[in-house]
């Protein structure tokens, strides 16, 4: 017996999953949901990695920083726009602080 070359992952969806009805394979449920978990983790690191390298860009350009660093801050911004536990299902431009309207009092 030898060692095997590389390690393969499945990264897809699972192919038997219905969105119109999840509950009704439990298994493809499950293994969605620890997909999209998989996928919010992946998410989430690269916005760490993307932060750490803006810190060393202000760090090392000092006063520049505005210019030099414009695109990372890009970069993180966009990494972090709908990242975390809860926006799942709701579309970008609601992941923003909820407005609430006044109402008006007889």
């Amino acid at each position: 017996m030898g060692r095997k070359k590389g390690v393969q992952f499945d990264e897809g969806a699972p192919d038997d999953f219905d969105p119109n009805n999840p509950y009704k394979d439990p298994v493809a449920f499950l293994e969605m949901r620890e997909h999209l978990v998989r996928e919010k983790w992946i998410n989430i690191e690269k916005a760490k990695i993307l932060r750490e390298k803006l810190r060393w860009c202000y760090r090392i350009e000092g006063i520049n920083h505005l210019q030099k660093c414009r695109h990372l801050v890009q970069q993180y911004l966009d990494a972090t726009r709908g990242v975390g536990w809860g926006k799942d299902l709701r579309p970008p431009f609601m992941h923003g602080p909820k407005v609430v309207e006044a109402v008006e009092s007889e």
